[in-house]
């Protein structure tokens, strides 16, 4: 019921729209400039808006899914290269650690030395042993060292390895988005000139449609699967849901008295000589 409703609102909204507008340059009508646009004026504008939108809808379709596809591949690219720029960043600060490291070994070991010297030289032996005390900490030290040394060594080689393979899969990557960027690159430079033109001429029309009925339009449009908004009548059913029409509806349909829109999908409704007149006006131009 809810979704009856919301379609009947629909139609009221653009079988209420203003009765003057600016005039539609897809119908060749002589008119004067102080003529009303008729319905069918309008139908014949947004029916030939829908072929041009249509497209356009074409062209995005031909390119398909590339434009993500390229988008996601540089996005994975980038997360590579961060991830290995964060390895050499770690490699880095374990080898500043390492200087560390051997350093104090060094230092460690000079000390051995001179507390080994100084023992020869020692009064009693509470100065003896102080000195061996020291000696046992600094070897201590030593070895806790070089225990860290060799365990930040079987790091970095890990991480060595990670960097080589995610650099293999980063090439890997490139190689593939390098293929892709040059497959959209052909396929826009084929379709961009026809696609501006298009979008320019779509524009267009819309300055030269009623607002309201615009609106309803790009509403109904973006909510169809197919981005198809207005739809010819064919054998007394919706074009865009296929579901059958009453005959008082069709006939109505047929008079272009008013603007009627499907019961079912909400589409707009119009009959073969408006879609024929909107196809041969847009071919001629």
């Amino acid at each position: 019921m809810a979704k009856t409703t919301r379609k009947k609102e629909t139609s009221e909204e653009i079988q209420s729209q203003e009765k003057k507008a600016m005039p539609v340059n897809s119908v060749d009508v002589e008119k004067n400039a102080s003529d009303e646009i008729t319905v069918e004026d309008k139908l014949v504008a947004v029916f030939k808006l829908q072929l041009i939108d249509s497209k356009i809808d074409k062209i995005r379709t031909i390119r398909g899914e590339l434009p993500l596809e390229v988008q996601d591949l540089e996005d994975q690219c980038s997360g590579l290269e961060t991830r290995i720029n964060k390895y050499l960043e770690e490699i880095k600060e374990i080898e500043d650690i390492n200087q560390e490291k051997n350093a104090s070994i060094k230092e460690s070991k000079a000390l051995i030395k001179r507390y080994e010297e100084q023992q020869n030289n020692v009064r009693n032996n509470r100065e003896y042993e102080a000195l061996s005390k020291e000696i046992n900490f600094q070897n201590l030290e030593i070895t806790l060292n070089e225990k860290r040394l060799k365990e930040h060594l079987i790091t970095m080689e890990n991480k060595k390895s990670e960097i080589e393979l995610t650099n293999n899969n980063l090439s890997h990557l490139k190689n593939e988005l390098e293929l892709k960027r040059s497959e959209l690159d052909d396929i826009i430079a084929e379709t961009e000139k026809e696609e501006k033109e298009l979008s320019e001429k779509s524009q267009e029309l819309q300055q030269q449609i009623d607002s309201r009925l615009l609106k309803a339009y790009k509403s109904i449009r973006g909510n169809a699967r197919n981005g198809l908004a207005i739809v010819q009548v064919e054998r007394d059913a919706c074009g865009g849901c296929y579901n059958k029409i009453p005959p008082q509806r069709h006939l109505d349909i047929k008079m272009h008295k008013k603007i009627i829109v499907c019961e079912y999908c909400g589409r707009i409704l119009v009959d073969e000589e408006i879609s024929n007149i909107a196809h041969q006006v847009d071919q001629a131009e």
